[in-house]
């Protein structure tokens, strides 16, 4: 799975808008569809307290924090699953993403065309759905239609797989063919293990991210409420951001400049760390940090990675010649000040091979090679 969000939706949503104001980047936002083919990608830092705390207690020469990947994909329309729209070209960057933030238009503008005349996020959210389980039913079909052959197969490990496989595809097949997601089957780590080589698009977590106008930011419009429902039906999550303020609070260059805009429109935070956030969140992915005079740092794993697999993170050489990992918690550090009076707590452990990273964990790795 890639380690990337997808910006999908339909043409003219505010998908390029966001993209600009994530990675203040030169995406083309235009009045009008199909103004992006090729996807942009661009490499945006995750907003982290734990960082600045970390770095004022150590006072390195620099630091560096975690980044997530977002993808600016083009608009996705109705019949996109059989090419309508450049759609199979789109579809297949879409294949590439770890998850999908999908922006819905919440908002009324006579000035913005919408390329099915007239807002409406269930109809906007269902066209885009229905095309994603088309492309994964047609993938799943053509699986499922070449399947004998590896049943009759002599290789008995090739024959196994596909008995594993074939009553999983079936159920995809039902699903998919009700326009319903493949993650809707809750599919266990064993069923996902066998047709993950397929790279299911409907599999991906999802993330709804409305497209509000300033005032509906502080009190939900009817929009966002269509979003709100359908998104805890599919057990999803759903951020309200106002596109085209959030380009011009990413527009001005100084951090103080910004806070004190956002304070004078009563934001406390702007709409784009939370998505970065919950982007990095639906990715799975957790946050370790390495810490020392000369750099502070904030390295991305997934969650669940052992401590050699972080190791390799930092470099190859590290995973293969690991020994040991120094480890105390970025909250020991935050309540005894320094690390010498972590280790006169006793908080500094040394962990082996088994140890799985915990969040938050700031880590001096042992190896030799």
């Amino acid at each position: 799975m890639g380690l990337n969000c997808g910006i999908v939706g339909l043409p003219n949503v505010g998908k390029s808008t966001l993209f600009q104001a994530l990675t203040q980047a030169p995406a083309e936002a235009a009045n009008y569809p199909f103004c992006t083919i090729e996807p942009n990608i661009g490499i945006v830092e995750v907003p982290d307290h734990r960082l600045q705390k970390i770095t004022e207690l150590i006072k390195p020469q620099k630091k560096i924090p975690a980044v997530v990947e977002f993808v600016d994909i083009a608009g996705l329309v109705k019949g996109a699953s059989k090419g309508e729209g450049l759609g199979n070209q789109f579809l297949g960057h879409i294949r590439q993403v770890g998850a999908i933030c999908h922006v819905v238009r919440c908002f009324d503008d006579e000035n913005v065309v919408h390329v099915e005349g007239g807002v409406d996020p269930q109809r906007d959210i269902e066209t885009i759905n229905i095309e994603l389980c088309l492309a994964d039913l047609e993938t799943v079909t053509k699986r499922l239609a070449g399947l004998d052959k590896f049943l009759k197969s002599q290789d008995k490990k090739v024959s196994e797989r596909a008995k594993i496989a074939k009553p999983i595809l079936q159920n995809l097949a039902a699903i998919l063919e009700e326009g319903k997601p493949a993650r809707s089957l809750n599919l266990d780590e064993e069923e996902l293990k066998a047709i993950a080589d397929l790279h299911l698009i409907t599999l991906k977590k999802v993330l709804y991210v409305c497209n509000v106008d300033e005032a509906s930011l502080s009190d939900s419009n009817q929009y966002v409420q269509v979003v709100e429902k359908i998104a805890a039906e599919e057990g999803s999550q759903v951020i309200r951001i106002c596109c085209q303020l959030e380009a011009e609070i990413a527009a001005l260059s100084d951090e103080q400049e910004r806070n004190e805009f956002m304070e004078s429109i009563g934001l406390q935070e702007s709409g784009l760390s939370r998505l970065v956030r919950a982007g990095f969140e639906l990715l799975n992915l957790h946050t370790y940090f390495t810490a020392g005079e000369k750099e502070v740092r904030a390295w991305t794993f997934p969650a669940g990675s052992k401590a050699p697999e972080c190791a390799g993170i930092i470099h190859t050489d590290f995973e293969r010649g690991f020994i040991k990992a120094e480890i105390y918690h970025c909250e020991d550090l935050f309540e005894h000040k320094s690390e010498t009076k972590i280790k006169e707590a006793g908080k500094v452990r040394m962990e082996g091979k088994e140890y799985l990273v915990k969040d938050g964990d700031v880590i001096h790795f042992r190896f030799n090679v």
